[in-house]
């Protein structure tokens, strides 16, 4: 994959149906079913060359910061980013507007382009890309004919792969047969995946006709694989191993979502070694205790009952001596009052 020609996507390999439109409630829904989608279909190699209105591809791109690849369409505008919160998650959505195909019949440019990525809660590296119609804006005559990129388009011809679960990495034989499996069995998860992902039921079957020829061509393809082992045993060996496993970087991106990679079954036993430890903390001292403890001492044993006693007779003391000092000014008063009674009141009485 290191010659891969340019403007190639790992994309969703089911064609997703025309949407007028887009709302950021229902990008959320798409790019929520897309994660579990994307662990059990494979994305395939391929262009996104001249889309059409309401077209919507979900592809996956391992390098977020890296400029968009073409497309076949020309913006007149550079494309712009908003992030905004959907409930837990943050969805991130750039935007370029005033598209155009070199070359076309159209007299204005009106193309309209939306990624939508869920940043923070969702799968980073998953993208949902839809066109549709926007503000028309005069197109340049100078651009008018100036291709975006180089016509014809290298044909691709890398297998499918995985880029999420734990068969991540893992390259699919032809055909769309699955790794490790009958020779003809079909790949049933491509078959449903538009439709869950569209929120239909998975697995739907295809038609018959479809379904008989894919069969047919798997049997011719193994038939073929047979003949040539008989007539040289290593052919069989060289076409029936499996790709090395090549898993695609990784960004580390602050979106705090990495429980997407840890199974169900380690998370709970981390769990329940970290309670474990915490109650045990709680409860070793109640179950267990110290058993050289010296006992506990009475609530006033801060208090020194000499030194209590000798505040007490202190104070005692000081107090009998404001009595005896108050007792003489009690009687002089007493004599004060006596001394100015007058006379005629004394013959009144």
């Amino acid at each position: 994959m290191a010659n891969l020609p340019e403007g190639v996507f790992l994309k969703y390999p089911e064609n997703l149906g025309s949407h007028i439109s887009i709302d950021l409630e229902s990008a959320v829904t798409m790019l929520l079913r897309a994660i579990t989608l994307s662990q059990q279909v494979p994305f395939s190699w391929g262009y996104i060359d001249k889309p059409q209105e309401g077209q919507v591809f979900l592809i996956f791109l391992p390098t977020l910061q890296a400029p968009f690849p073409s497309d076949g369409i020309r913006f007149l505008e550079q494309e712009a980013r908003h992030a905004l919160p959907a409930n837990n998650r943050e969805l991130e959505i750039h935007e370029a507007k005033f598209g155009f195909i070199p070359g076309s019949q159209n007299a204005g440019a009106w193309r309209l382009r939306r990624r939508f990525r869920l940043s923070k809660g969702g799968h980073p590296q998953l993208v949902l890309v839809h066109y549709s119609r926007g503000p028309v804006m005069q197109i340049p005559p100078a651009l008018m004919t100036q291709p975006v990129r180089h016509y014809p388009l290298r044909p691709v011809n890398e297998p499918s792969i995985y880029v999420a679960g734990d068969r991540m990495g893992q390259k699919v034989f032809p055909h769309g047969a699955m790794p490790n499996a009958p020779p003809n069995v079909p790949n049933t998860h491509a078959m449903g995946g538009m439709n869950n992902i569209a929120g239909g039921a998975p697995n739907m079957p295809m038609g018959f006709n479809r379904q008989a020829q894919m069969l047919a061509q798997q049997s011719g393809a193994m038939e073929a694989l047979e003949r040539r082992g008989q007539r040289d045993p290593g052919v069989r060996d060289r076409s029936g191993s499996t790709a090395a496993v090549t898993r695609p970087p990784v960004v580390d991106d602050e979106s705090g979502d990495e429980a997407e990679s840890i199974s169900t079954k380690t998370l709970a036993i981390n769990r329940y070694k970290r309670n474990h430890e915490l109650m045990n903390e709680v409860l070793r001292q109640a179950a267990l205790g110290d058993r050289n403890a010296s006992p506990s001492k009475p609530p006033y044993a801060i208090f020194n009952k000499a030194e209590l006693d000798a505040n007490i007779a202190k104070l005692e003391s000081e107090i009998e001596v404001l009595r005896t000092r108050r007792r003489p000014g009690k009687e002089d008063q007493h004599l004060t009052l006596v001394a100015d009674v007058s006379m005629q009141d004394l013959v009144r009485v």
